[in-house]
This record gives structure tokens, sequence and C-alpha cells, in this order.
């Protein structure tokens, strides 16, 4: 379990093909602070397991169906991903209750400022705006964060400067792919509610 709370943006260090999926090394400073191997990190929100860690770096492995369903198959040498480690019982809770598990993946469609802040419009499929309610959570690449303007396959978020800069939203530009995590609480009661909407209508 997560917050969306990002601790730091690491850079891809090496890129493997392992058996039907990839292995990714990842340069950061938590890695100095110490990982261990099969510690559980959210990397641009898709929750890996460490398979090995230095001084420098740290590695994880991603399955086909991660492939299928997260951005992480288009990572290169040199990219940059957000990175939190899994919540500890007694932590504050800084975000909102992210599992990694993603939704499916997004595509910017526009970034405008307003104020001192950037608002960042996301097209998403129709299925992952169906969980989404004004004013709820979302998780963006695994950055915490409150939708609205909710549409049938759109969304829109209010970023401010300190977010853009200490994760990789800054970043972004149209037509940039993302990962999707709506909230956790809205997945749930939308699978119990679901038969007896159909059955009342």
């Amino acid at each position: 379990m997560f917050t969306g709370v990002i601790e730091e943006a690491g850079t891809v260090v090496s890129v493997e093909e392992a058996g039907g999926g990839r292995r990714l090394g990842v340069e950061a400073q938590m890695a100095a602070d110490g990982l261990a191997v099969g510690e559980s990190i959210a990397v641009a929100g898709a929750c890996m397991t460490v398979v090995s860690s230095d001084k420098d770096s740290f590695a994880f492995e991603i399955s086909a169906e991660s492939l299928r369903r997260t951005t992480l198959g288009g990572f290169e040498t040199g990219a940059e991903v957000n990175l939190e480690r899994s919540l500890k019982f007694g932590d504050r809770l800084g975000g909102h209750l992210v599992s990694g598990h993603i939704d499916g993946v997004g595509r910017l469609a526009s970034s405008r400022p307003e104020g001192g802040s950037s608002l960042l419009s996301f097209e998403v499929p129709a299925a992952i705006a169906g969980l989404m309610v004004e004013k709820g959570s979302v998780a963006v690449d695994g950055v915490s964060l409150t939708c609205f303007a909710c549409g049938e396959d759109s969304f829109e978020v209010a970023v401010i400067p300190h977010t853009l800069e200490v994760t990789t939203l800054g970043g972004l530009r149209a037509g940039d792919a993302v990962n999707i995590e709506t909230d956790i609480i809205g997945r749930y009661v939308a699978k119990l509610a679901g038969p007896a909407l159909k059955i009342s209508s």
C-alpha cells in the first residue's frame, strides 16, 4: 500500500528482456538508504518488487501482464520515474490509499497555467473514467491528485509548482502516456453496486 506522495524521481539505467517480461535497473537515492530484496516499491505508480539492490541502484522485474497494463514497457535508459516505498503502519497518510495496481493507461491531452498551478487534462478509457467522481482521488504515475471536470473519457487535475518540480509530471508533453489508478474505494463500490444498478435500470 502506498500514499501517492512521491519520495524521489529515479533514473532508469538498464533495460533487459527477461523471459517474456523485462528487468529494469533504476538509480535512486533510496537505494543508498537501503532497500531489501522482496520490498515493494511503486515505480511510476505501479507496485513492483525489488529483486536486487546495491548502494546506487535497484532492479525489478516486470511481468507480461504489467507490460500490457502500464507504461513500464516503454521506458528506456535515461527515463525518469516516480518512486515511493510502501507505507508502514504508523506513517502519516499524506495523499490517499494507493494500491499500486494500475487500472490502465491515459494520455495527457493538454496543459495550461492557472494562477500559480497548472491544469492538466487527461484522456482515459471510458471504463476508467466511469470510476472517477468529482473531487475524488486519482493517482497519475503514482502521484496522488484530486480529479475534477470528470467526463466520459477525460478528467482534469490541478498541480502545484512543487509537485511539478519533484515528480515527472512537470516533464509531460501532450500525447505522453501515464499510468492511472482510480480510488480503491470507488472500485469496490462500483463492483458491489453494479449488479443492483443493472437490476434497477
